[in-house]
């Protein structure tokens, strides 16, 4: 099905007023491609990074960012079997999700679950992808447990609550705004605190019986990722998903050491590239928390393809609670 279809396309590596709404024309499917004609993309904080250069993957420009996507399958290629034409189906790439086509390998495609809505699984698979990679394969988080997670407020940090619930966990999560910690609270989470309070880890130590919390997981960085070490119990487990303070700490060696705890790098994606079987199970998985509406997000702004560069914007300067999502016409 070739055409022209609208892209947000990032110019230059200047942030989101580089990104340009231009023109593209489809090109002929492989035997196992799909294309999809997106209805919402997920805005996602790589995204963000990408538009600057600044993320581990650094596509030069002209690129379309965008790292997932939900749609309906408008054509497949030959040997295509498992998904048809007319169904509803959510997929993740490594960009180009900011367009109203998408063409990705068959093997890439979910069939959206009837419980979300084409917004909701816009944006539900990469954040639902890093926690259970974080909390489930790397941590092993058990019931009964505690968590600490930082930026609980950002679409990852709220995907982490719903599933730290989910496992049984007590779930302590941080906002830097009352309103966000009324979003982690309606989350799910079992209490909610200031990052910028100082006694943070007395704060944290009082809600666990002076223990200190089992897992601390951590997309912010910097100071936060100190502070969060003087709250992890014995033996504990500190999770380094991400930098989105812009800053990477330096963990005192000698503190990981007195408290016995690991220091847990992941890249989800990157595992599951790399281990075949794993990345089986994590679909598997995901699928059945999917079908429930498990982790479903919270979306608190929408934008249309023309507003692309307003989205980015919205997540540079912190007002987006939860997920931001963009709509197709």
């Amino acid at each position: 099905m070739s055409g022209p279809y609208r892209a947000a396309v990032c110019t230059a590596l200047t942030g989101p007023d580089s990104i340009q709404i231009q023109e593209r024309v489809s090109v002929p499917l492989g035997r196992d491609e799909v294309r999809i004609a997106t209805r919402a993309a997920g805005v996602n904080f790589p995204d963000l990074l990408m538009t600057y250069g600044k993320y581990q993957f650094r596509p030069d420009p002209p690129f379309i960012p965008g790292m997932e996507i939900a749609g309906e399958v408008i054509e497949t290629g030959a040997e295509v079997a498992a998904v048809k034409v007319g169904d509803r189906v959510m997929t993740g790439a490594k960009g180009g999700c900011f367009a109203e086509q998408l063409v990705v390998p068959s093997s890439a495609v979910v069939v959206l679950p009837p419980a979300l809505s084409f917004e909701e699984g816009s944006c539900w698979r990469s954040a639902a992808v890093t926690a259970w990679h974080a909390l489930h394969d790397k941590a092993r988080l058990q019931a009964g447990e505690t968590a600490l997670i930082l930026g609980a407020s950002g679409g990852v940090g709220m995907a982490a609550i719903k599933l730290a619930k989910h496992f049984g966990a007590m779930v302590i999560g941080t906002g830097s705004t009352q309103s966000k910690r009324d979003a982690i609270l309606a989350a799910g989470a079992d209490h909610a605190l200031d990052p910028a309070e100082e006694r943070l880890s007395d704060q944290v130590k009082v809600l666990t019986g002076g223990k200190g919390v089992d897992v601390v997981f951590d997309p912010v960085g910097g100071a936060l990722s100190i502070k969060a070490t003087r709250a992890i119990a014995w033996g504990g487990r500190f999770l380094i998903v991400g930098f989105a303070s812009g800053e990477i700490p330096s963990f005192p060696a000698n503190h990981a050491l007195i408290k016995g705890y690991s220091l847990i790098g992941l890249r989800a994606g990157e595992a599951s590239r790399r281990d075949p079987d794993l990345a089986l199970r994590t679909q598997a998985s995901l699928r059945e928390l999917a079908a429930t509406g498990a982790m479903r997000p919270h979306i608190s702004q929408t934008f249309k393809l023309e507003s692309a560069a307003d989205a980015l914007r919205a997540l540079e300067t912190r007002t987006v609670i939860g997920r931001a999502v963009i709509t197709m016409a």
